[in-house]
């Protein structure tokens, strides 16, 4: 089997376990369905997510100019609390920014290597939580816009951590941890305006990833430095595809890098 196209971050499915797809211009593929079969990874050329242009990506899938000209990477995306839709105010574009900034958000605990505190959009649960590796997770604030779910963030950011250790969650050294009572012990925490929101009778959500073998001692490709390898699939975690030898690929860090994929 042949397929042929741009990277994009890998479309899943709630199940158990997780179905991943691979999402191309003209063809799809379930990742699941090619588990303990060999994937040939070729670098053709870079297509820009934003222009479609073969220019070196810079972050996030965009050429160097799109990435900081459109309304899709701007600074609020990764800081939600610079988010400025609900004043009326303009980052790049203020009718893009008031679609995605003024609906509702999640703020939430995942444990995917340890408890940490993220925003999404309430309509990317469970999808953020899958693409973050997260074994469990529970939903604390749900907040009409992306501001008020940002100062929340950066409010319980002070209390418990924010980040993803990529490497213990893939080599899936983890502890189960009681997310109810975390979440109880940092309410808190929540600022004034978000109190409202606050989601006190939310459940753990448990997630299981399709992954056959777990890596012992990570290592990643970079597809800008080998430009091809090959080797037998062992599993899905996140964003990442797991190899038979310990080798790792995170599609969402090679958006924008077109490449073809032959499986044997």
């Amino acid at each position: 089997m042949l397929y042929q196209g741009v990277l994009r971050k890998m479309q899943s499915e709630l199940g158990q376990p997780i179905q991943y797809y691979l999402i191309f211009e003209n063809d799809f593929l379930n990742v699941n369905q090619v588990l303990d079969k060999e994937i040939h990874f070729s670098f053709i050329k870079y297509q820009c997510l934003n222009c479609n242009e073969d220019r070196p990506i810079f972050r996030q899938g965009y050429c160097r100019n799109c990435f900081f000209e459109t309304a899709a990477a701007g600074d609020w995306i990764m800081r939600p609390e610079l988010s400025t839709a609900h004043l009326n105010k303009e980052d790049r574009d203020l009718e893009y920014e008031k679609k995605v900034q003024l609906q509702p958000h999640i703020v939430y605990l995942a444990n995917s290597s340890n408890v940490k505190v993220g925003v999404t959009r309430k309509s990317q649960i469970p999808t953020r939580w899958i693409d973050q590796g997260a074994h469990e997770a529970i939903e604390i604030v749900e907040a009409p816009n992306r501001y008020l779910a940002g100062i929340t963030e950066v409010a319980l950011k002070e209390h418990v951590s924010d980040k993803t250790n990529w490497r213990k969650m893939l080599t899936n050294s983890l502890e189960d941890v009681d997310l109810v009572q975390w979440r109880n012990t940092l309410s808190k925490f929540i600022p004034e305006e978000a109190k409202p929101y606050y989601l006190e009778n939310k459940k753990e959500t448990h997630l299981e990833f399709p992954v056959l073998k777990y890596p012992v001692k990570v290592k990643s490709v970079n597809l800008q430095k080998t430009n091809e390898f090959k080797n037998v699939l062992k599993g899905i975690k996140g964003q990442y595809l797991i190899f038979e030898d310990n080798t790792v690929f995170n599609v969402r860090g090679n958006e924008g890098f077109y490449v073809s994929l032959e499986i044997s």
